[in-house]
């Protein structure tokens, strides 16, 4: 396992980057852990805290870390959408850019859910209303562009939620959306056909290097995704793994070109329902194989990734059908261990990559049920012998990695309006908490 992770961080042309720096949405091996230590496990809104900074708005976006300088998204009341700059060290706002107006929301997400990211040297933010800008780490804007203008708005029922990706040189974008857009969803006037495509943009001039459009044979919303793209490498060679639209599919990142597609992640395919089941986990390079869990509870497959073509019944290597499958949280990959939670039914549940045989499962305990039960959306981070997931109304609960033994719940939320779905980031031994209304950094 320390082998493939130093094989896919030598891919990366991040090569500033450091071990304590949180650079993408899924942090610095894009699975959902970090190697810090020394974690906190004891804290509250007023003990254990750093510094905490109010926020304008909720957003669903992952706070973003680099040295000393932390990147978070938010929207205000106007509904302008902005990057926020904030000083690792003491919280203080360096500085905060407008990426656009317009921010759509729809049920409890908006279009500030993308995650940034960063090289240390610039930080790109994307909106779901189809802006896409670069600044330097002073917050001056290097260019913006807008993709919406480009290629049509995004048709997605509940708002455009896709990270951007940043690997080999590229800023990769993924738009796998519902066609034809009819003009009943956010922000959508443009009316028409519609393509899902995987997007390659050069980094330094925000000018595309190339399109790949990706077909699928799903149907209504189940062609849509709120997933992001992740990197894989298997027998030294790296592809890209795209997941939505009913199949997992890898791609050349050089030029997008699809390597593999694999099926039967829609668990209701051709059945009533079928055609509601959009995906939001995002895949899971684990080890030799890719991970996805399919829409609402649908079974988890890990495919083997050396094949070609349709690989739905050649390429699978295991399948986890306990209806404990996430709706939302992407899975963590650790150890060779996959942790895949559902914030449904509050189970963690802990697999071995390679064979699927199942080594712990937890439900969690303790919740506040005064309010009903609390839906967790936010992804886990594992760090420390420790896993950290947080709740809508900011409840985090810290497990054993190894056990999954709780050791702590630990309400952080404002009593506010639910919401809280941005995924806890590690670096220097801080954990960065996103709520509805403030950034906490928690940790000495």
């Amino acid at each position: 396992m320390k082998l493939q992770v130093l094989a896919l961080a030598a891919a990366f042309t991040l090569t500033a980057a450091h071990a304590e720096n949180w650079p993408q949405w899924r942090g610095p091996a894009l699975n959902g852990t970090s190697p810090e230590t020394g974690l906190p496990v004891k804290f509250s809104t007023t003990e254990g805290v750093k510094w905490a900074v109010d926020m304008p708005g909720i957003s669903g976006a992952t706070p973003i870390v680099w040295g000393d300088k932390v990147f978070v998204m938010s929207p205000d009341a106007q509904k302008d959408q902005w990057l926020i700059c904030v000083s690792r060290t003491d919280g203080k706002v360096l500085w905060k850019q407008r990426v656009a107006g317009g921010m759509l929301d729809k049920g409890r997400g908006n279009s500030t859910s993308p995650s940034p990211v960063t090289d240390g040297k610039t930080v790109w933010a994307l909106v779901g209303t189809g802006q896409l800008a670069a600044y330097d780490m002073d917050g001056k804007q290097l260019w913006l562009r807008d993709l919406a203008k480009d290629y049509g708005s995004f048709n997605i029922m509940w708002v455009y939620g896709s990270s951007p990706l940043l690997f080999g040189g590229k800023l990769y974008v993924q738009v796998l959306q519902r066609t034809p857009a009819d003009g009943g969803y956010p922000g959508v006037t443009d009316k028409g056909d519609r393509e899902s495509y995987l997007l390659a943009i050069e980094p330094a001039s925000g000018k595309t290097i190339w399109k790949h459009v990706r077909p699928t044979d799903a149907v209504m919303e189940s062609m849509e995704s709120y997933s992001t793209p992740v990197p894989h490498t298997v027998g030294g060679k790296t592809q890209l793994l795209l997941a939505g639209g009913d199949v997992l599919t890898g791609h050349d990142p050089e030029t997008g070109a699809e390597l593999w597609r694999g099926g039967g992640i829609n668990g209701k395919k051709g059945k009533g329902g079928g055609e509601w089941m959009r995906i939001v986990p995002s895949p899971v390079s684990a080890g030799d194989l890719a991970f996805v869990a399919g829409p609402k509870q649908s079974a988890a497959i890990a495919f083997k990734t050396d094949g070609k073509g349709d690989v739905t019944e050649s390429g699978k290597a295991w399948a986890f059908d306990e209806r404990k499958t996430p709706d939302c949280a992407t899975p963590a990959y650790h150890g060779g261990r996959l942790y895949v939670f559902d914030g449904d039914s509050h189970a963690m549940t802990v697999v071995d990559a390679k064979t699927g045989a199942k080594v712990w499962q937890k439900t969690l305990e303790g919740l506040d049920k005064s309010k009903g039960k609390e839906v967790f959306r936010a992804s886990p981070t594992v760090a420390d012998g420790k896993i950290y997931n947080i709740g809508e109304r900011g409840t985090v609960v810290i497990q054993n990695a190894e056990t999954g033994e709780q050791l702590a719940v630990i309400p952080m939320g404002s009593g506010g309006p639910e919401g809280v779905r941005s995924s806890i980031a590690v670096s220097v031994g801080n954990l960065f908490i996103r709520t509805t209304d403030k950034l906490y950094c928690v940790g000495n």
